[in-house]
């Protein structure tokens, strides 16, 4: 498993941009496939994007398709998760993941270790 710590959560009116971070321990980093999801009040966790092991592959939920930018950076163990044009229903807790999946993975059950979540709220 990995520690996964998320930063960068904060209050931003509808159109404006965050910037999650995502610190990762360990030497074994560039082993996991990493991936964001989010979590409304009163909703299931929804996946919000994930990023292979290079970096080269990304994917998307549908929801955030064009808006949002997943990247990673192996050698100071860090994934970053980019929120541009946001919007109202974008408000969530955010959640940083890990797993050793080489398949792209769009669900919680792969996913061995979670971060403790970052809290984004976006005004209308």
């Amino acid at each position: 498993q990995v520690l996964l710590v998320e930063s960068g959560g904060g209050l931003v009116q509808a159109g404006g941009s965050l910037r999650l971070s995502c610190a990762a321990s360990g030497r074994t980093f560039s082993t996991f496939r990493m991936g964001w999801f989010r979590q409304a009040p009163g909703k299931e966790r929804e996946f919000v994007a994930t990023i292979s092991r290079s970096g080269e592959s990304t994917y998307y939920g549908d929801s955030v398709k064009g808006r949002f930018t997943i990247s990673r950076d192996n050698a100071k163990n860090m994934v970053y998760l980019q929120m541009d044009t946001l919007k109202p229903e974008d408000t969530a807790v955010y959640y940083c993941a890990a797993t050793r999946s080489f398949m792209i993975a769009t669900t919680q059950g792969p996913y061995e270790s979670w971060g403790q979540g970052t809290q984004v709220t976006v005004s209308s």
